[in-house]
């Protein structure tokens, strides 16, 4: 067996690898977007809401700004986010690779964490986006929720998985020993 081939990573993993640094990328493209748009991005968020001011919020301005505002912590929270759970898979897949066998669960756990982590970021920003217009971070939440509940139930799968996965192997799997 070549090195390459005994360090091979299964499809699975790579893939959770790969979605898992794609949304720590999509955190930090998000910060860097925001440090440079952050007027603009506002405005945006505005615009949406003055657009159906009177249709959707019955004329009532404070409504509007206080959704417009809730929209920019969405719109934060998926900068954060995208960040975060993208590292808390990244480094949950390593120690799957690292410490465990590559076996069925393990490569689905990575698969699940990793895709679950840009899933639900991008839920965020979406919502953060759809609020202004409907009038409602509730209503742009629930009309998400096609997103929002399996990207989480992915991550909380896939860290069950690797938090099982890990245990097993370090705890009750038989010692092997070079002699």
């Amino acid at each position: 067996m070549s090195d390459k081939q005994a360090r091979a990573i299964p499809k699975a993993m790579a893939v959770g690898l790969s979605f898992s640094l794609v949304a720590i990328l999509f955190g930090f493209v998000l910060g860097g977007v925001f440090g440079s748009a952050e007027s603009s991005i506002k405005k945006c968020l505005d615009d949406a809401g003055i657009a159906v001011l009177e249709s959707v919020y019955e004329g009532d301005v404070a409504a509007k700004d206080a959704v417009v505002q809730k929209s920019w912590a969405y719109l934060k929270r998926a900068h954060l986010h995208g960040g975060a759970i993208g590292a808390a898979a990244l480094g949950c897949i390593v120690a799957l690779i690292v410490v465990c066998r590559r076996g069925m669960l393990a490569q689905l756990s990575a698969l699940a964490i990793g895709s679950g982590a840009l899933i639900y970021a991008v839920f965020w920003l979406l919502a953060g986006f759809a609020a202004p217009g409907m009038g409602s971070t509730g209503a742009a939440k629930e009309s998400l929720s096609y997103m929002a509940i399996p990207g989480a139930g992915l991550c909380i799968l896939g860290l069950c998985g690797t938090l099982y996965s890990v245990v097993k192997e370090c705890f009750y799997s038989e010692m092997v020993t070079d002699e």
